[in-house]
């Protein structure tokens, strides 16, 4: 029975056709039901029926006549796109073979180049080895070599792993003993990683492996960056790592994968045995050398992808809630005193005043006059509520928290984290425990706390919204209510997050489990902290989703009156996705629609050129805190092997 793997708005779908004369316009509705069947807001289309589409190759991206059938058009197990009339293609989209990919030259050893590892994971780079970093990885390999050659007694290169350590393992079973590491270790449980979070993953392995003290061959690390080139991506369940020594069973499962067992995954065949996939990419399953297996899974590399994505996230949340909390005050009727420059430079966290600056920048009544300001200058309040005079206090800690993490992050996706460690220039292996993810681990945990700060002073915010003894609007931004609820249980949606937080921002890195029978006696639960710093940043987004809401709900009671032009711009931009809200409806869709706005950074996209001229207006009165873009020391992109897509020589 021919299938077809269908890509429909990020998602891929394997679909079976029992009747090859079915058409390709019968191929992208049954795509689209099946799309809308694991949305729980049926990806917000009424029915099949009224979804408007065309159909191409994946490709070579060529377009396909609906009327034509499967048979005639396409191949068993080709891969289409189903693109629907309105959206632009998602970013995240690969097609079946990238075209177009820059070249990324690794390094072992920091460089000034710089690359953004989240933009990595979206499989639009490849990866290639300079002659600097092969001949590092050679030079420690000859160590390997020389040990097994000579039958030194090492840990993990000649003896069992753990308790096993004083184990001495023959000659003759040191290839089995890889192996069998590798299987034995792929223990993880849960739901399988993300494509773009096992990108980062094994792009962060290699970035270790470059640096030359792994022992593994260059022939192996060739091997390992083919297979990120090809995009194909080893099965990797989210849960099982205790965070010392490293991230030994997610890693493992990337291992497991780069042998040719297990499920791997590609744009080009989906999920299937590992093998398999390899075998239709061209590649070979890697054969293990001695130390090899060790050197690909002792690292804490699942710790700092996920947590290069929750830092990166986080920095933008935390911009945009700056930008949401000032078009609340205009719709509250607020006052901008208490973001007068005076006031934050006799405390002046760098923080606090970068808040400060942007509400200014977005408030400013000599830049941007305000009808609404205006209709309440002369009242009698003397100063506002804590949940907005403090937002640069509150806001503040948040941004510094961010980048506090994330100098640690970027120290630790530019370290090598094995062991054991191989020095070439002193000839000698050393035992150490630069696998410990202690670090990252505390850091996620303090951002964690950090930034679920902003969704617990959003919450306040939307019920001063909400509640007419507090805001002076419609009860729950509804006209006719009674008959209408309004925003009543949006207001309990970001209620019920911010108490699902509390629970999420208990630290995971203060409990230690001991395992491997005492021998890993302290362990960080690095994984943990990063998948839960993760849940909490998307919580974070979703309040501040619902906040923007009611804040643009709030303006309409307010017209014809109007608010800065940054702020008119954010509304507009709102009101392009979500309407005004007339009567009840269905609230979760537009809710959603808020988030990926926010998700995808539109807000601050609108909001940031009034930000910036003020900012060159006022030096040096600012000065932006700088972007959480991770940096990846070991990786630069080579101008000769870049195509021009806008991007810069060096990232």
């Amino acid at each position: 029975m021919p299938r077809y793997t269908v890509h429909v708005r990020g998602e891929w779908l394997a679909v079976p056709c029992l009747n090859s004369r079915n058409t390709i316009q019968w191929l992208g509705k049954e795509a689209v039901r099946r799309y809308m069947k694991n949305k729980p807001d049926n990806g917000g289309f009424a029915s099949v029926e009224e979804v408007r589409f065309y159909m191409r190759r994946c490709k070579g991206l060529g377009l396909l006549d609906l009327d034509d059938t499967v048979e005639d058009a396409l191949e068993d197990n080709e891969f289409v796109e189903v693109v629907i009339e309105g959206d632009i293609m998602s970013p995240d989209f690969i097609p079946s073979q990238p075209e177009g990919q820059f070249c990324m030259y690794l390094y072992p050893k920091l460089k000034d180049g710089s690359l953004n590892l989240v933009d990595l994971g979206k499989g639009l780079y490849k990866i290639k080895l300079t002659p600097e970093a092969e001949a590092k990885v050679k030079q420690s390999r000859e160590v390997i070599e020389r040990i097994v050659k000579e039958q030194t007694v090492v840990y993990g290169i000649t003896t069992g792993f753990g308790k096993f350590a004083r184990t001495v393992i023959p000659n003759s079973n040191l290839r089995e003993l890889q192996v069998n590491l590798v299987r034995s270790h792929s223990a993880g449980v849960g739901k399988p990683l993300t494509p773009e979070r096992t990108r980062m993953l094994l792009a962060l392995r290699i970035n270790v492996l470059a640096k030359g003290y792994s022992g593994i061959s260059l022939e192996t690390l060739e091997q390992v960056i083919e297979v990120f080139n090809a995009s194909c991506l080893p099965y990797i369940p989210e849960k099982g790592t205790v965070g010392a020594s490293g991230d030994l069973a997610p890693l493992s499962h990337l291992a497991l994968g780069l042998i040719g067992e297990g499920k791997m995954w590609s744009p080009k065949s989906g999920w299937a045995d590992a093998k398999y996939v390899l075998e239709a990419h061209g590649l070979k399953p890697i054969t293990l050398k001695p130390k090899e297996g060790l050197a690909l899974i002792n690292g804490t590399q699942m710790i700092t992808s996920l947590g290069c994505e929750a830092v990166e996230r986080a920095g933008a949340i935390a911009r945009q809630a700056d930008i949401i909390a000032a078009l609340t005050l205009e719709v509250l009727k607020g006052t901008t005193r208490a973001f007068d420059t005076d006031i934050h430079a006799v405390r002046p966290h760098r923080g606090q005043a970068e808040v400060a600056f942007r509400f200014r920048s977005l408030l400013d009544s000599d830049h941007h006059p305000s009808e609404i300001a205006e209709s309440h200058r002369f009242c009698d309040r003397v100063q506002d509520a804590y949940t907005m005079r403090c937002c640069p206090q509150v806001h503040g800690i948040v941004n510094d928290t961010i980048a506090f993490v994330k100098d640690i992050i970027t120290t630790e996706i530019n370290s090598a984290t094995d062991n054991p460690m191989v020095f070439a220039e002193r000839e000698e292996t050393i035992s150490g425990g630069n696998f410990h993810g202690e670090y990252p681990a505390k850091a996620l945990d303090y951002l964690a706390i950090g930034v679920h700060e902003l969704a617990a002073i959003s919450e306040r915010r939307i019920e001063r919204l909400c509640n007419p003894s507090l805001s002076e609007l419609p009860a729950f931004l509804v006209t006719e209510g009674g008959l209408n609820s309004g925003f009543m249980i949006a207001h309990c949606t970001a209620a019920a997050l911010v108490s699902e937080n509390k629970a999420l921002c208990h630290p995971s890195s203060v409990d230690s489990l001991s395992t491997s029978a005492a021998t890993e006696d302290h362990v960080s639960m690095g994984g943990w902290a990063a998948r839960k710093a993760l849940r909490v940043i998307e919580h974070v987004e979703q309040v501040l989703a619902i906040e923007l809401l009611a804040a643009c709900q709030g303006i309409e009671f307010l017209r014809p009156l109007r608010t800065t032009t940054p702020l008119e711009k954010v509304y507009d931009l709102v009101r392009s996705v979500v309407r005004p809200w007339i009567k009840d409806r269905f609230m979760a869709p537009d809710i959603e629609a808020a988030h990926r706005l926010l998700v995808e950074q539109k807000v601050w996209e609108v909001a940031k050129p009034y930000i910036e001229k003020y900012r060159r207006e006022h030096i040096p009165e600012s000065r932006p805190i700088s972007p959480t873009a991770f940096s990846l020391g070991s990786l630069r992109m080579s101008a000769d092997d870049c195509h021009d897509h806008g991007h810069q020589n060096e990232l």
